[in-house]
């Protein structure tokens, strides 16, 4: 089997395989040809990718020849026009918000496995590239809000009087929540954290932050597979009053909440924001599906009229994305060796399979995307 890998445009400089992850596959006697200059965006030359065992071809010759395409950001129309018809393409889709690119995927005759549909098992943990890179976004929200804000994170006391830790509140207590509580804390901020689910108090907990409560009223949750249930907007509204009291004691607010294939949810207006102190720093992990926070721009930093910076940076995996292309390769070369047997893709019997196989043989088999790209129609 011929495995390949589209390059994806700036800012995004994680890549799909890198040369320990090409090693693997190349023992697993699959061939990986990779387009000339590939490894460019982490300094890694066509030398280094050869001598892990890859061909370096020009592009069109290596999309052309692949029955493996493997992507990091959902790649266009137009990149698929180079593709062998039949071809499978493997990684981040974004298949709600690319709406062009399924189509294009489904009238091509490709077959396309979506890593954001990866099962939430113990099996799949291995293979689960969308919690790989949370982690990652969540460590790097922390250090660019220490680089920006103005002043320093730990308690310091020295002979000109002691200065207060800064104060770093984390709404959202998942992968990226999780791991930026722990980042904080290890710079020696103190750290609030809240989460809609209850039962991740004890986790915040044991990394030494305190976990905020808010009475919402109704019912409060996480889903069977174990994501934030929806508030309704009842509930939204009393969030957004009480934690705007948390907000202007803060220093470094970091927001994560995202719902898989909506928008994601309005936490903190534009008035919960200017009640915080000049200098302050905001970190928009939901920028790219519209934001947590009232005025982010995805992509952009925007300084208030009241001196709060809003960070809407993304991709923020590609901060560290040496490290993360290490473990998004992982990811994928776990999923090709589950996933196909003697060049073969198993069946949908396979729950891995079934749970990521987006399209195939022309067919949207996700029904909410299904519906959702017959409603752009």
């Amino acid at each position: 089997m011929v495995v390949t890998c589209l390059p994806s445009p700036p800012p995004e400089r994680r890549l799909a395989l890198v040369p320990v992850a090409i090693e693997k596959l190349v023992k697993l006697s699959h061939v990986v040809r990779l387009p000339a200059g590939y490894g460019g965006p982490l300094h890694l030359s066509d030398a280094d990718l050869e001598r892990a065992g890859a061909e370096v071809v020009a592009a069109d010759a290596a999309a052309s020849s692949a029955d493996v395409v493997l992507v990091v950001s959902p790649p266009s129309p137009k990149d698929l026009e180079g593709l062998k018809r039949g071809a499978t393409v493997v990684g981040f889709l974004d298949p709600f918000f690319s709406l062009p690119t399924v189509r294009a995927l489904a009238e091509g005759g490709f077959r396309a496995l979506c890593v954001e549909l990866m099962p939430r098992t113990t099996y799949a943990q291995k293979m689960d590239a969308l919690s790989s890179q949370a982690s990652l976004a969540g460590y790097a929200a922390v250090l660019a809000a220490a680089e920006r804000i103005d002043k320093v994170l730990p308690m310091m006391s020295t002979p000109a009087g002691t200065i207060a830790p800064a104060r770093v509140f984390v709404l959202g207590v998942g992968v990226a929540g999780l791991q930026a509580i722990a980042t904080a804390k290890r710079l020696g901020a103190r750290v609030d954290a809240y989460d809609t689910r209850p039962v991740v108090a004890e986790q915040v907990r044991s990394l030494g932050a305190r976990f905020v409560e808010f009475d919402l009223g109704g019912e409060q949750g996480q889903t069977a597979q174990g994501y934030a249930q929806a508030l309704t907007d009842e509930q939204l509204a009393r969030q957004r009053e009480q934690m705007a009291k948390v907000v202007a004691q803060s220093d470094i607010v970091i927001t994560t909440a995202q719902v898989f294939g909506r928008a994601a949810p309005r936490l903190l207006s534009a008035a919960a924001i200017a009640g915080m102190k000049p200098g302050s720093v905001v970190v928009d992990l939901a920028a790219s599906t519209g934001g947590n926070v009232e005025g982010t721009v995805a992509g952009e930093e925007v300084v208030t009229d009241e001196g709060v910076r809003l960070m809407g940076l993304h991709p923020l995996p590609a901060a560290v994305a040496r490290d993360a292309s290490l473990m998004y390769a992982a990811n994928l070369v776990h999923l090709i060796a589950h996933a196909w047997t003697d060049d073969a893709l198993k069946s949908t019997d396979d729950e891995i399979v079934d749970g990521v196989l987006l399209i195939d043989e022309g067919a949207v088999r996700h029904d909410a995307v299904r519906a959702r790209l017959e409603a752009d129609r």
